[in-house]
C-alpha cells in the first residue's frame, strides 16, 4: 500500500521538472522500488504470502512503472512507442494471468525479474536531472541503452508468458 501511495508523490514531483523536484521524484521513486523487495522478502520469510499481496503487488509495480515511463514521454524524454510497448505488455500479461489464474498461477519468471530490475534502472537514470552535474551526454546516453535493453528483455518475457500461458490454457483445468 506505501508503494500505491508513493506513485502520485513520485509523478507530481517528476512533472515539476526541476532540478530539486527530479532529485526528489528520484528518492521517492528508489524508495518505492525498496518496498518492493522488502515486502517480498519479509512475505517470503515469515511464510505470509497473502492473496491481497499477491494481487496488490504486480498492481503497485505496474502503476509505479508505467506511470513513470508515461510521465517521462509527456516530458519528451522517453518516445511513446517504448512507453506503448511497455504497457501492453505489462497490462497483457498482468490480463492473462488473470485469465489462467483458475488453472495455475504463472509465476514471475526470472526474465521477468531482469526486466523489472532494468526498467526500474532505466527509469532512475532517466530521471536524474544529470544537467546539474555536466552537459556531457554520457549519461543520458547510459540511460538510454539501459532503456531499450529494457524494452528488449520486455518484449521477450511477453512473448515467453504468453507461450507459457498457451501451454496452461491447452492443460485440462485441475479440479
Amino acid at each position: 500500500m506505501v508503494r500505491i501511495a508513493l506513485v502520485p508523490v513520485f509523478l507530481v514531483l517528476l512533472l515539476q521538472d526541476t532540478t530539486a523536484s527530479r532529485w526528489w521524484a528520484v528518492v521517492v521513486f528508489v524508495a518505492a522500488s525498496v518496498t518492493d523487495q522488502l515486502d517480498g522478502h519479509i512475505a517470503r520469510a515469515r511464510d505470509i504470502v497473502t492473496p491481497f499481496g499477491i494481487l496488490m503487488d504486480p498492481i503497485a509495480d505496474k502503476a509505479l512503472t508505467l506511470g513513470a515511463f508515461v510521465a517521462l514521454s509527456v516530458l519528451g524524454e522517453v518516445p511513446w512507442w517504448v512507453t506503448i510497448l511497455i504497457a501492453v505488455r505489462e497490462l497483457g500479461i498482468t490480463a492473462l494471468r488473470a485469465a489462467l489464474v483458475r488453472r495455475s498461477i504463472m509465476p514471475a519468471s526470472m526474465g521477468g525479474k531482469v526486466k523489472t530490475v532494468l526498467q526500474m534502472l532505466a527509469i532512475v537514470l532517466l530521471v536524474v536531472p544529470w544537467a546539474a552535474f555536466t552537459a556531457a551526454v554520457a549519461p543520458h546516453a547510459v540511460a538510454l541503452v539501459v532503456l531499450y535493453a529494457a524494452l528488449a528483455v520486455t518484449v521477450v518475457t511477453g512473448v515467453d508468458y504468453c507461450v507459457r500461458g498457451w501451454r496452461l490454457a491447452r492443460q485440462p483445468a485441475a479440479s
